[in-house]
């Protein structure tokens, strides 16, 4: 489980495989439902929601979730999952608990940072490979325009009324990472205390 957890940092931070995107070509409707999906993400200032996350190897895990944008997130794992992770000022924080332990990337280097960006634009920064529409939902897959092959999101958003449920990132092996959320609770305040990660005890000096 640990070990699976530590992978799904690093699936943030790296993901997709060097190879070629054939270039994405909008149609009409393509181009108005994006500008949707950006009004949506960009109306979107704090969700609540439980998550459910499924791991390349089909290990499932699952807790809470708080997004509080821009650039704020807490994911806090069931027991007897001892790990929390956590976006906020500029940085991705993993903190594993029960070795007391935490690990942190940049969020601008990881695919998370384009969804918690200040004022997402699907365009420019960010280049959209792909969509699809299945009844009630559109996926969006995005890259990083200057570095397209350091990973991929594809946010899957349900439909009438936008909603986004789920994420997926892809890693440089083709292994999937999926994030889906339930329940999900729009607006309302929410305590900054709650990004900042729980300070471990300091060992003690010997002698």
């Amino acid at each position: 489980m640990r070990r699976m957890l530590r992978r799904f940092i690093l699936l943030l931070a790296l993901a997709l495989p060097l190879q070629a995107q054939a270039a994405f070509e909008p149609t009409p409707q393509d181009r108005a439902d994006l500008t949707r999906i950006e009004a949506y993400l960009n109306s979107l200032t704090t969700l609540r929601a439980k998550f459910l996350q499924v791991a390349p190897d089909g290990s499932i895990s699952g807790g809470q979730a708080v997004l509080a944008r821009p650039g704020r997130m807490r994911f806090e794992y069931d027991p007897p999952a001892p790990f929390l992770l956590v976006a906020a000022h500029g940085q991705l924080v993993f903190q594993d608990n029960s070795i007391k332990q935490t690990s942190q990337i940049p969020l601008s280097s990881t695919p998370l940072g384009m969804l918690l960006a200040p004022q997402v634009k699907l365009s420019g920064d960010i280049a959209v490979i792909g969509m699809q529409r299945l009844p009630g939902e559109i996926d969006v897959t995005i890259v990083r325009s200057a570095a397209p092959g350091d990973g991929t999101l594809t946010l899957v958003f349900a439909d009438a009324p936008m909603t986004l449920r789920q994420w997926k990132v892809v890693d440089a092996q083709r292994k999937e990472t999926r994030v889906t959320l339930f329940n999900a609770e729009l607006g309302g305040s929410v305590d900054a205390k709650m990004f900042e990660p729980v300070q471990m005890p300091t060992p003690s000096g010997g002698g």
